[in-house]
């Protein structure tokens, strides 16, 4: 029996809850593919790469399995033309297919390609939505409608009590909205780091065969992937994270340290990004190990998980729907500079950025200050210009999706929309990064020198930052204190600053 509707499954799509999958119907095509287009428009991590053909294709398994018809066209495939379109338009000839339906993509590119495909049919089509989110695209939009800064806290707000999280009636259980004073902790040694959960996950066929493909990667991968595949094994790193990690998550989420790569993070973010795991029950496994006061979670441990998840993860979602595709473009600061070639290799001295840029090459992760208060922190400083940085984040990373790696870097780290999502420019002194870390405790460069032999780079890049965008900061109420700091200081100290912040962006390389 010929398929008469043909459906599309993205390699973020891999939502085995969905309803799409409740009954068998053998009038329909399940299609999944690997693209070059998808391959190509970054340079992309290769444990990226690997991690999602491999949970794609674990997926086509399952379906399988299950009795539905599925049809999996793998990146070497004599019929794949690496196109999207072209792709489909083939696969709709081949079977005289009646009927084409897709989930609405979480990229702005695809929902585009997917839209102009259609007007292009002469068939029924229909879009449906991925069940994933706990918001509309439009969630966002229409809250801060008609405001120029979208703030986080009152959408996180209106979140928890939509979803009854966390709240005693219309109150916050607790007393408080956010424990966010508490969970910048620096680690010191204690309590001890939990061993993170690794998998083995078999992926020599597909390196294989992005070698075969010649397909561009960046970063490095054993034979064997680390990261879950699969449904099972996301919902055994949840387990493990609500065991080993929650207890201390909250309290550690900032802190930094020197060889330590998971701390107590989840690391979930791939297998919900990819949709492996709904985001209500990783927010419900937390809330029940509080009611349950198992391992003596606290409160201000699972708040701020629970924040990153239903405030920080849904706000961002919405943030890229309302801005895009004029968000893409936007550089505030006219930032033109490329990016250093350590963001590559982690060959620099800048310990801070060696640790982070090597555990993310090696490991294709880094948790969420060590990307913005240490290599963002440093793009910022330098004047990168923000499309190079986005690209960098956006392929080195395994759970970068552009909807929430472009909002995250663009909007929160570079602040290349001019502060609407952050409320002022994250830059920091090498203070700060010596406050949440031990890595300056391991550097040529002295973490107290704004200029001479070993000054730390970043001292006197921040300053640099704040002398050359004085038009544009100035006035703002949240760094005022700054150019106050600055004018007091002598002008001959100003100009050994500036003539340090200078000699070290035009010897980028060498740092």
């Amino acid at each position: 029996m010929k398929p008469d509707t043909l459906r599309l499954i993205l390699g973020d799509q891999l939502n085995r809850q969905h309803s799409w999958f409740k009954k068998k119907d053998a009038n329909i095509l399940y299609v999944l593919m690997e693209l070059r287009q998808e391959t190509d428009y970054v340079r992309h991590h290769i444990q990226k790469l690997t991690g999602f053909f491999a949970a794609m294709r674990a997926f086509a398994v399952e379906l399988k399995k299950q009795g539905h018809h599925v049809l999996y066209s793998a990146l070497d495939a004599a019929s794949n033309t690496g196109i999207l379109s072209r792709n489909l338009s083939d696969l709709i000839d081949r079977y005289q297919i009646k009927r084409f339906e897709y989930i609405l993509p979480d990229e702005y590119r695809l929902d585009k390609q997917l839209r102009e495909f259609c007007q292009s049919l002469n068939i029924a089509t229909a879009a449906v939505e991925s069940e994933h989110f706990l918001s509309s695209r439009e969630a966002v939009a229409d809250h801060f409608h008609g405001k120029k800064q979208f703030v986080m806290e009152s959408f996180y707000r209106l979140m928890r009590k939509r979803y009854n999280i966390l709240m005693e009636g219309t109150a916050p259980r607790g007393g408080h909205w956010n424990y966010d004073v508490e969970n910048r902790n620096r680690y010191d040694g204690s309590p001890s780091i939990p061993a993170p959960r690794l998998f083995d996950n078999d992926i020599v066929a597909i390196k294989k065969v992005l070698n075969k493909m010649k397909v561009r990667t960046m970063g490095e991968t054993e034979d064997k992937l680390l990261w879950p595949i699969n449904r099972h094994q996301s919902l055994d790193l949840l387990s493990h994270f609500v065991e080993h990690g929650l207890p201390y998550f909250g309290t550690f989420q900032d802190a930094m340290t020197h060889n330590e790569w998971s701390l107590f993070h989840s690391r979930l973010s791939f297998s919900l990004n990819s949709k492996m795991l709904h985001p209500l029950e990783v927010i419900q496994a937390a809330v029940d190990a509080l009611e349950r006061k198992q391992h003596k979670i606290s409160l201000a441990q699972v708040e701020g998980f629970v924040r990153q998840i239903l405030g920080w993860r849904e706000y961002m979602r919405g943030v890229y729907w309302a801005l895009m595709p004029e968000f893409a473009n936007m550089n505030f600061f006219h930032h033109m500079q490329t990016l250093p070639h350590f963001y590559w290799d982690g060959r620099t001295k800048m310990n801070c950025m060696h640790q982070v840029i090597r555990q993310s090459l090696e490991k294709a992760y880094a948790h969420h200050i060590q990307r913005l208060m240490v290599t963002g922190n440093f793009a910022l400083l330098a004047g990168i210009h923000p499309d190079e940085v986005d690209a960098w984040y956006l392929g080195v990373y395994i759970d970068a999706i552009e909807w929430v790696e472009i909002t995250n870097t663009r909007g929160m780290s570079q602040y290349a929309d001019g502060g609407i999502i952050a409320t002022k420019p994250y830059v920091s002194s090498a203070n700060y990064i010596h406050k949440m870390s031990d890595y300056c405790q391991h550097c040529i460069y002295d973490k107290n020198k704004k200029v001479g032999e070993h000054a730390c780079p970043f001292n006197s890049l921040y300053w640099h930052f704040y002398a050359r965008h004085r038009d544009k900061l100035a006035r703002h109420p949240r760094v005022g204190l700054m150019y106050k700091t600055w004018d007091r200081m002598a002008e001959s100290v100003k100009n050994e600053i500036i003539s340090q912040a200078k000699y070290y962006l035009e010897n980028i390389e060498k740092l």
